[in-house]
């Protein structure tokens, strides 16, 4: 016969078994009697024993214990009952099976191809994920501000990155080189004021050297604005005060060039260019040039500003606090401004270094450019290679010497030839010269 008969359970009973066993009963080993149920199962509630043998004489007899019971009539999760702590095993240890290794907490349990579903390998969590029980199936992910620790069993909190003012020793070396600065360009400035009349000072246009040494003092104090917690205002401020700035004084330095050219063009007899003598050319060339990048600065705040950023990818467990300039382009773009401002002053300066004019400052511009040029060249390379408080060390770096370098070619011989030789500054010594 090929008929069947489905079972409200699920299993399938050839027609003739079932009557079979229906009909079975014996005498069990402990002369309990056994038979089974319409559905084929045994009704009763089964020990579950655990049997340890002891040998006495040349027999091993068995001791049992019961440590658990099965109970067909309770629901299936529920029908077995094991006490394990009753269970005596040999020398007292649970025999392990080949596939039965605890997978540690920081690890995962994968099953293996073609073997038992028992067989597992034990694999460490993935980057970022952890695990804090044992044979656990899968791993969790840390929180975004925290990060698995060695064992990866539990998330710490992440190292956070910034240039401090209190953790990084460079921080205490560009403050102090800031400050040093800054007080001597303010000595300058006094040194200026007071020999305000005098030839030197006069001679190399005054009011764009005031201007030049006021935006060089404020372009040491942005420099504080690069140190510290980068927040959205300081991200913002950090780039337009720099670039602004920077623009006014090379700005006032290509103003400068322009008019020791104008100066020796006017000194021919009936020459047109006198009519370009004064102040109002040198402050218009300074006004139109920092408006530019005034106006650049306006529009990179209004589309695309810099913002506060956390850089979570460039270094395993470490948030690189850090500012990101929002438009790449418009910050490009402000640099290679104040790069064609530079070349153009150095340019020009080099062309009339040579022209015989007694207080002629071109060769003082032209060395200071040739620096400011070169210290950007080499550190925008720099600048875009590194990551975190390195690139914002790399630019306070790239400010402070730009601005020690135009101090120093163009300033400190002026302070010289005043304060220690002050006969370079009388009218008897500039009648001498022009008579020879």
């Amino acid at each position: 016969m090929t008929a069947f008969l489905r079972i409200t359970d699920g299993t399938l009973f050839h027609e003739e078994l079932k009557n079979f066993v229906n009909k079975i009963s014996y005498t069990g080993p402990y002369n309990e009697t056994i038979c089974f149920d319409d559905k084929g199962e045994y009704p009763e509630v089964l020990d579950i024993e655990n049997w340890k043998f002891k040998q006495i004489g040349h027999k091993s007899i068995p001791h049992r214990t019961a440590v658990g019971r099965f109970d067909p009539h309770l629901e299936e999760d529920q029908q077995m009952l094991i006490i394990p702590w009753m269970i005596e095993w040999k020398h007292g240890k649970i025999p392990l099976g080949l596939c039965t290794a605890v997978c540690l907490p920081g690890t995962r349990r994968v099953l293996k191809k073609d073997s038992q579903t028992c067989c597992c390998d034990c694999i460490p969590c993935s980057e970022g994920e952890i695990s804090n029980v044992s044979d656990s199936k899968s791993c969790l992910k840390c929180p975004d501000n925290e990060w698995p620790n060695e064992y990866k069993d539990d998330c710490l909190p992440r190292t956070v990155e910034f240039l401090s003012y209190t953790k990084d020793t460079i921080t205490i070396i560009f403050t102090s080189i800031s400050v040093l600065f800054f007080i001597l360009a303010i000595f300058i400035i006094a040194i200026f004021v007071s020999y305000r009349d005098s030839l030197i000072v006069k001679a190399n246009n005054r009011n764009l050297s005031f201007i030049l040494l006021i935006s060089l003092k404020m372009s040491l104090l942005c420099v504080h604005l690069f140190i510290g917690h980068p927040v959205d205002i300081t991200c913002m401020l950090r780039q337009i005060s720099f670039g602004v700035l920077f623009t006014v004084a090379v700005s006032s330095v290509l103003a400068k060039t322009v008019m020791v050219f104008i100066v020796f063009k006017a000194n021919k007899p009936g020459s047109s260019w006198t009519k370009w003598l004064g102040v109002k050319l040198p402050n218009s060339i300074v006004l139109v040039c920092s408006s530019v990048q005034v106006l650049t600065s306006a529009i990179w705040l209004s589309v695309s500003p810099p913002f506060q950023e956390y850089d979570r990818d460039t270094y395993t467990g470490i948030t690189i606090i850090q500012c990101n300039e929002g438009s790449v382009f418009a910050f490009y773009l402000m640099l290679g401004y104040m790069g064609f401002l530079a070349a153009l002053s150095f340019g020009l300066a080099f062309m009339v270094r040579t022209l015989p004019d007694m207080f002629n400052e071109a060769k003082y511009i032209t060395f200071s450019m040739l620096v400011f040029c070169s210290v950007w060249i080499c550190t925008i390379p720099a600048y875009l290679s590194s990551k975190g408080k390195n690139m914002v060390s790399v630019q306070i770096f790239a400010i402070l010497a730009s601005v020690i370098g135009i101090l120093s070619c163009i300033f400190f011989p002026k302070c010289y030839n005043i304060l220690l030789r002050p006969e370079m500054n009388s009218k008897r010594n500039l009648l001498v010269k022009s008579f020879s």
